[in-house]
């Protein structure tokens, strides 16, 4: 998933609007947040057994607290018990969006990352630490065919080979406090304050689903020059978004047996044309709109995308056991491994 992973907040950074996948979300909510978690609270009442019914406020977790926030973000990120891994799956529709044309679907994406939390060590948290994979699949009117290692591209009308995401790792913190966004091995710099971990989670429930909205909007340095990556390159800057919607049983958040959190939801992501394209500073960019959710095991998973992962390497089949670095997205790392194509 893209490179997952996984709050939409404005700190006036030339660099960042804030943060990566899974954790930025909205600030600046406080009273809106507080008005709608007492309504929420209000309408609760004991059922007829005597159990407590299970709100935002509890009775495991208040969604009001930073540490609370914290706790059940890590648990939908991962599995508090360290010795377990999460696994997140996405798949969806890649889409063209130029000028002065309609908007035309290229290919389906389908990928899916493992992930273990580690406890830190020097303050209250856990350090998501993750390895993904994402390949692109043959569509004709909507419906998916298989895993692609060349492509006609119709808006150029060239056969280029397609290059698969492998990320590893992409590692981030979840603490009590937003956490910077990432740097991308120094390309995306800033200072960035420290606010209380305060999610958006929607106050209103329906057939007992509590729902949360993440948002990502990034804009760096890129690092596929355009001098030296004339075909790859969309320009000297990137300009990347993500959205994570996410379903989550208030049950299951408000259940203290649960190690981690199981969801359903959707990731959409705008973002430069994808380098292997080669569609070079052609006005226009991608959009990427996705179902995702997380599964027991790799077993859930077509035979065929697991097979793809493996064929990399096996070690994209589970999640790294420590942290190391640097955390890398898919474009910085075609600018490591791939090499300019020819210019004809």
């Amino acid at each position: 998933m893209p490179d997952r992973n996984t709050v939409h907040a404005t700190l006036g950074s030339a660099m960042t609007d804030i943060s990566r996948r899974h954790f930025l979300n909205r600030v600046g909510i406080g009273m809106a947040s507080a008005a709608a978690f007492g309504a929420t609270s209000s309408a609760a009442a004991k059922s007829a057994g005597g159990s407590v019914e299970p709100t935002l406020q509890g009775p495991y977790l208040d969604l009001r607290k930073p540490e609370d926030n914290m706790t059940a973000y890590a648990r939908l990120q991962g599995d508090l018990d360290e010795s377990k891994t999460k696994y997140g799956w996405y798949k969806g529709m890649v889409s063209a969006v130029m000028p002065d044309r309609k908007v035309t679907d290229l290919f389906v994406m389908e990928g899916f990352s493992c992930a273990r939390l580690l406890p830190k060590k020097d303050a209250p948290g856990y350090r998501k630490v993750l390895r993904e994979v994402g390949f692109y699949r043959e569509q004709r009117f909507g419906r998916s065919g298989k895993i692609m290692n060349t492509w006609k591209n119709p808006l150029t009308k060239e056969r280029v080979r397609v290059v698969p995401i492998a990320n590893d790792p992409f590692n981030f913190d979840i603490s009590t406090t937003f956490p910077e966004p990432p740097n991308y091995g120094g390309l995306n710099q800033g200072n960035f304050p420290k606010i209380p971990f305060r999610l958006p989670w929607e106050a209103a429930i329906y057939d007992s689903n509590v729902r949360l909205d993440t948002h990502i909007h990034l804009y760096y340095p890129n690092a596929l020059d355009p001098e030296k990556w004339p075909r790859e390159s969309s320009g000297k800057m990137n300009r990347v978004s993500e959205f994570f919607l996410y379903n989550i049983d208030l049950a299951d958040l408000q259940n203290p047996g649960l190690t981690s959190c199981p969801y359903r939801g959707s990731w959409s992501r705008i973002t430069p044309w994808l380098p292997w394209m080669l569609m070079g500073q052609t006005p226009g960019h991608i959009v990427y709109q996705c179902f995702m959710g997380d599964v027991q095991s790799l077993d859930a998973l077509p035979e065929d995308l697991v097979a793809a992962a493996e064929a990399i390497d096996p070690k994209y089949l589970e999640a790294p056991t420590e942290d190391y670095g640097p955390s890398l997205s898919s474009l910085e790392n075609y600018a490591r491994e791939q090499k300019p194509a020819p210019i004809d």
